[in-house]
């Protein structure tokens, strides 16, 4: 009762006029976002934190708006996978499968508002998850000391890289060198500056907005620059057709939503799984159990179905461990981290008594977003499909001015413009060596705290580094630490040629 009683709570700060505004335009913009293939929801965030600074938004509405942009992106890659058979980003790949030829076969507009039914389901039914699953994992954070933290995190860069990883060893190199960055500046304890080279500027360190916007948001301009200059999805739009789907095709998917927003949640919950696992998972186990007549990958609108409800579910999923323990459950919320931590909140077991206000009042706003966004993603459809017609020559540039125009109304300093050019370069040598970005962000973000929390242990136990395994719960955390980094290693062999199997056998590219 008392966390119902905290969510009517959180409709009171959510149900403002600002808040409600925010929350629209954050779907609005979200959906369009998600739709333009590339960009994603981490790149969407990542563009529109500047934007939330320069308006100068409290917490809680800066939070709506960024949150809803997460959610409306979610929504939003489904249509470019529909309509063009590219996916928005690359948990909407497997949507490809079966939405792309129920587009061919001119059920185009069935087959997005299915996906957008799904989407709906997945992600208002994880929101209940996390209304009731992240109290819970407070109580046990509770119970957290310094070795207790310095495992978590440990066990947060060992996950990091999921078992859709491509490579470990990339994912741990990132993760090198954003717990590296993370060490510049000032020592907090001795008072000495660590590889500052002598430049004022980097006594305080790297901010980790400058870092988020340069990886994420101009690396994507120079990835556009080089490959997508001036293309267009020009001729490829599908015409949308019907838009309503007839009640047969919605009761026999609604079983498929159900199952899907299930295991998409688990894998949201999960660090380092996300809604890529748990939209490969629930399309695949779909398959196994509806796949009598051979329909999937041929325009079965329960192929369409599963893979949205699985991911929309999973991006819900994901936000609990950000809030409950401070560690991100994807690339998206380690930038929501971000945003949380340049207000000088922190996530974790005490956000819940500390800021209530901000924390239920984000739960309630993503409820009313959901709703949004289904009422947004039906009759509006034919809008976001003529996003997809926006040449990129126009789109990359006023990324790239919101971006710097954002960054410099944040700290008014050219240095940190310089700061994210060199990012924003850092970021676009990785991507084409394949290395990930988000390990890089998370060092950035829980290097400090890793770092004062391993010294803080050793003070207290006069060096004994032993008593990093002095409790039933560090040990827990270490063990499954060791299983998430080896496991990959393991079923990452099956995992990922899987997906690029399941996406040629169907005729999409998993590229």
């Amino acid at each position: 009762m008392d966390t119902l009683a905290s969510l009517a709570d959180g409709f009171a700060v959510a149900l403002t006029w600002q808040n409600l505004m925010l929350a629209l335009i954050g779907c609005f913009l979200g959906t369009i976002i998600g739709a333009l293939p590339g960009l994603g929801p981490s790149n969407g965030v990542a563009i529109l934190i500047p934007l939330a600074f320069t308006l100068g938004l409290p917490a809680t509405p800066a939070l709506i708006l960024l949150t809803s942009v997460y959610y409306g992106a979610m929504y939003g890659g489904r249509i470019s996978s529909i309509l063009l058979n590219i996916p928005g980003d690359e948990p909407a790949l497997m949507t490809t499968l079966d939405g792309h030829p129920m587009a061919k076969a001119g059920k185009a507009g069935e087959a997005l508002a299915i996906s957008g039914l799904a989407s709906f389901i997945g992600a208002f039914f994880a929101t209940w998850g996390l209304v009731f699953l992240a109290p819970q994992l407070v109580k046990v954070a509770l119970l957290f000391g310094p070795a207790e933290y310095f495992a978590l995190f440990v066990l947060a860069f060992a996950t990091l890289g999921g078992i859709a990883s491509r490579n470990q060893a990339k994912a741990a190199l990132a993760a090198v060198i954003g717990l590296g960055i993370a060490t510049i500046g000032v020592d907090g304890q001795t008072g000495v500056p660590r590889f500052s080279f002598g430049e004022v500027h980097l006594y305080d360190g790297i901010d980790f907005l400058v870092a988020i916007v340069g990886l994420f948001a101009l690396s994507e301009v120079f990835i556009f620059l080089e490959h997508r200059a001036g293309s267009g999805a020009d001729d490829k739009a599908v015409k949308v057709g019907r838009i309503v789907p007839p009640w047969k095709m919605v009761r026999e998917t609604l079983p498929a939503m159900g199952r899907s927003t299930i295991f998409g949640f688990i894998a949201g919950v999960l660090p380092g799984a996300g809604a890529s696992l748990g939209s490969f998972i629930s399309y695949t186990f779909e398959k196994r159990i509806s796949d009598r007549k051979g329909t999937f990958g041929k325009g079965d609108p329960r192929g369409v179905a599963a893979p949205e409800a699985g991911n929309n579910s999973a991006a819900g999923g994901a936000l609990v461990p950000m809030l409950a323990l401070g560690v991100p459950g994807s690339g998206t919320t380690a930038v929501l981290l971000a945003m949380l931590l340049a207000l000088n909140i922190t996530p974790g077991p005490l956000l819940f008594q500390q800021n209530p206000d901000v924390v239920w009042g984000l739960i309630a706003a993503l409820f009313i977003g959901n709703i949004m966004l289904l009422a947004m993603n039906l009759p509006l459809v034919s809008l976001f499909v003529r996003v997809l017609l926006i040449p990129t020559r126009y789109l990359m540039p006023a990324v790239a001015m919101i971006s710097f125009v954002g960054i410099y109304g944040i700290s008014g300093s050219t240095f940190d413009l310089v700061v994210m050019v060199i990012f924003g370069v850092m970021g676009w040598v990785l991507r084409k060596l394949d290395v990930p970005l988000v390990p890089i962000i998370l060092g950035v973000l829980l290097g400090d705290q890793m770092e004062k929390n391993l010294r803080r242990a050793m003070t207290i136990h006069d060096g004994d580094w032993t008593m990093l395994f002095n409790s039933w719960l560090a040990i827990g955390l270490w063990a499954f630490a060791i299983v998430g980094f080896v496991l990959p290693l393991i079923v990452g062999r099956y995992f990922r040629p899987k997906i690029a199997d399941e996406a040629i056998a169907e005729g999409s590219d998993p590229d």
